[in-house]
């Protein structure tokens, strides 16, 4: 196949479906991890079509839905400062312990929502006499043009711009997820997007540390099913090895030049994931010598925490073991004008997916 319309189309979606009823001979449980697989799932009507042994599990979704509160209150507290702040357009409404940065932004501070973090360096450039910061979030997949930007910036001698960096690793939380008590995990839908950059060399050693099946897919409904379809074929074999079906766009290897630009201006550290906590050598952080383009540092805001809502139950939906719908604030004091948390308002959350796509909305 050579267009996206092909990856869309119907009567190959029921053939790997009809593949999935005829393979398929015990109950299931598959994790896609990225939230743009959940909302082609939910949104195509594919979780109904799938036979009643296999069990869509919704993952950490997107990097949105997992930066953790105390990171959205430290961009508001740049923004109450005089600081410009910039960031890409799906973080503005999450909500912070308070307010969000739309609130924020209401209330007087300078957000600007930009479409890549080289504008942000224009931004600086044409402000010298005020800071800006971007709020660089995201999986491995914008982690090359975050460090790009600090590259521009510091090319072009700009002592104004700085990141605040909230980027974390899939592969670290797919095993924490695997290491949970309530884990019932069978196979994992890995994301293409993110295997894009990093390639899937990485998921090896999960899948024969863990005994699974992990299989690289798209985002188009033939990619969804044909990837499910993989993974089904694995389990009733009792195999657990790690296979592209995105191969359209991934390699082994991933983007080589775009993972030597992301390993000379950040290195891995500890990373809290909202909702599930700190885990491990699961995000990146600048290297020393780019120390002065943190903004956390900069600014010293390292040290403010705050508790996550009582009420939202994104831990337990980030890490599979509740639907979006099984959680009582869900369309009720939770919806995306009055989100409690991110999955909601984030658009690759799975709670916003079931809220604008799903038939499920009773409890």
């Amino acid at each position: 196949m050579k267009y996206l319309n092909e990856y869309r189309n119907i009567e190959a979606t029921k053939r790997f479906l009809q593949n999935i009823e005829e393979s398929v001979t015990r109950p299931w449980n598959i994790m896609e991890i990225c939230g743009g697989q959940t909302h082609s799932l939910v949104k195509n009507g594919i979780l109904d079509l799938l036979p009643q042994h296999v069990r869509m599990i919704h993952g950490p979704g997107c990097p949105v839905c997992v930066t953790p509160l105390h990171l959205i209150d430290k961009a508001i507290e740049l923004l109450e400062n005089n600081v410009i702040v910039c960031s890409f357009g799906d973080m503005v409404r999450v909500p912070g312990s308070k307010k969000s940065l739309l609130e924020a932004k209401a209330d007087g501070g300078d957000l600007r929502i930009l479409y890549s973090p080289i504008e942000a360096v224009t931004i600086a450039k044409n402000n010298p006499n005020k800071e800006v910061v971007f709020f660089a979030v995201g999986f491995e997949t914008t982690a090359p043009a975050n460090a790009l930007s600090v590259l521009h910036a510091q090319k072009q001698g700009l002592k104004n711009y700085s990141i605040l960096v909230s980027h974390v690793l899939v592969p670290p939380a797919m095993e924490a997820i695997l290491d949970d008590e309530f884990c019932n995990v069978d196979a994992f839908l890995a994301a293409g997007h993110v295997c894009t950059i990093m390639g899937y060399e990485a998921y090896y050693g999960l899948a024969e540390k863990y005994k699974i099946p992990i299989v690289v897919t798209g985002f188009e409904p033939v990619d969804l099913v044909e990837g499910i379809y993989m993974a089904v074929k694995q389990l009733e074999k009792g195999t657990h090895i790690v296979e592209n079906q995105y191969s359209r766009a991934v390699k082994e290897e991933g983007n080589v030049a775009a993972k030597a630009v992301i390993n000379e201006i950040f290195e891995i550290g500890n990373r809290e994931w909202r909702g599930i906590g700190e885990i491990p050598n699961s995000g990146y952080v600048l290297t020393k010598p780019f120390r002065d383009f943190d903004a956390e540092y900069r600014f010293g805001i390292q040290n403010i925490k705050v508790a996550e809502n009582s009420e939202c139950i994104a831990s337990d939906i980030l890490k599979g073991i509740k639907k979006p719908n099984q959680c009582k604030q869900f369309g009720v004091t939770c919806n995306p004008s009055n989100p409690l948390g991110a999955p909601m308002v984030s658009s690759e959350g799975a709670c916003a997916a079931y809220y604008h796509f799903s038939n499920h909305l009773i409890n």
